[in-house]
């Protein structure tokens, strides 16, 4: 499970530029898979091989300035709450503003690393002027110009030193998360599974305190079940829901192996359900969709489960081979198909096909469908074998990796799945030079 870094700071600083500059070092390479740009908030980096989770708080604030300030004193102290450490970044050109001061009030009473990046300074004249933010007492600064890199390094280093170690998990037995926005009825899903009220359930949103861990078993079924419940501290976070169901996410998303994402049949799927899923996605995580509350949604007839499906599947195109279940937490209308499904998801995401059964069934495929020619260029796929990753991924050996596009690799995406079943999990496809 990786740390989370927070970036907080007022509007036009500069934090999404620093964002982007950090992740693109990382999702550049790692990230072929179309619909990863649609969450601009959340990424991964990673620096001297130590691998963070980075969120940009500002992305999450809408409106003037005024509304600003209400709100990121909410985000802030969301940031210091979640986070393992935090960037407050400042602008050089605007020297030291109020807001500036309230942010570092609240960030002088964390225990938690802070780091002060001043932005846009690319000049000696800018670096001594930078010396004004001494006044927001928060110690040493750095320097740095997010447009062109410059000073980022500095800064990366004293933050990695800074993090946690990772943790480790004690127990070997597959993790399933229960995500989705507050008040969607994972604590009411998760004392049915349990048959005991564990969790107290309130129709207030988000009344569960902690992210817990529960040891299920029964029906045959071992596993840990990592809950989220809407969680929300004493310090009441309202509004600003997606930016708080996200950060939370995070964290139970990242320590699971299969995310069971539930959402209220009477809410839609809506692009907040969208982008938890995304996020599951994009950590190569299971993933099971429960419709949670289906025995409150009126008019079935044009409602039906087929047309509330497709309507899904439009949403997360193109990983579409994730099993979607209709259920009632209250009533307890198929939860144990739930469960069972979640387990199978977890057996498909741990599956290892032996090299010789991979080619003997992929290369006919192929070569009755070879890659499209590029500029010429024919690539010959000689050999194909899968990684050694928790997850499924795949290398497949060529004479032209460069020139095999992304439709094609969806086609071997397809193809592996027709054949070996990876329901409800991420693959990736990988083209080597041979």
């Amino acid at each position: 499970m990786s740390a989370i870094v927070a970036i907080v700071g007022r509007p036009n600083v500069g934090k999404s530029t620093f964002f982007n500059r950090l992740i693109q070092r990382r999702e550049a390479i790692v990230d072929a898979t179309s619909g990863v740009t649609r969450d601009r908030h959340y990424g991964k980096s990673d620096w001297n091989g130590r691998e963070f989770s980075l969120i940009d708080t500002g992305g999450y604030v809408l409106g003037s300035d005024d509304i600003f300030e209400r709100e990121i004193d909410k985000q802030v102290k969301l940031a210091i709450e979640e986070a393992d450490a935090i960037i407050f970044m400042v602008d050089v050109e605007t020297g030291v503003t109020g807001m500036d001061e309230d942010v570092s009030k609240l960030l002088r009473r964390v225990n938690k690393p802070v780091f002060l990046a001043i932005n846009k300074v690319d000049n000696a004249k800018r670096a001594a002027d930078a010396v004004e933010f001494y006044a927001l007492g928060l110690g040493e600064y750095y320097t740095l110009s997010s447009i062109n890199g410059s000073g980022t390094g500095d800064l990366l280093d004293d933050l990695i030193a800074k993090l946690p170690e990772k943790e480790k998990d004690e127990s070997d037995l597959p993790r399933f998360a229960v995500v989705g926005r507050p008040n969607a009825g994972k604590s009411s899903f998760i004392n049915a599974l349990l048959g005991k009220e564990r969790y107290i359930v309130t129709d207030i949103a988000g009344t569960t305190r902690d992210s817990m861990d529960t040891k299920y078993n029964r029906f045959g079924f071992d596993f840990n079940l990592v809950d989220t419940a809407g969680i929300r501290r004493k310090a009441k976070v309202k509004e600003d829901l997606e930016f708080y169901a996200v950060m939370r996410s995070v964290r139970a998303i990242e320590h699971s192996d299969v995310c069971i994402l539930l959402f209220d049949a009477t809410r839609t799927f809506d692009g907040q359900v969208a982008n938890i899923f995304w996020l599951a996605q994009r950590n190569n995580k299971g993933i099971v969709i429960l419709v949670n509350k289906w025995d409150l949604v009126e008019d079935k007839e044009t409602n039906t489960m087929k047309h509330y499906t497709q309507r899904i599947k439009e949403s997360i195109e193109p990983f579409v081979d994730v099993p979607i279940i209709f259920i009632s937490a209250l009533t307890k209308q198929r939860i144990h198909k739930a469960i069972e499904t979640a387990v199978q998801v977890y057996e498909n995401r741990s599956k290892k096909i032996k090299t010789s059964k991979l080619n003997e069934v992929m290369l006919p495929i192929i070569e009755h469908t070879p890659p499209p020619a590029y500029k010429d260029k024919y690539v010959k796929i000689k050999y194909i074998t899968q990684l050694p990753t928790p997850y499924p991924q795949f290398a497949f050996f060529c004479n032209l990796p460069q020139y095999v596009r992304e439709p094609y690799k969806r086609f071997l995406e397809n193809k592996l799945r027709e054949n070996f079943d990876f329901t409800g999990v991420p693959v990736t496809v990988y083209m080597r030079k041979k």
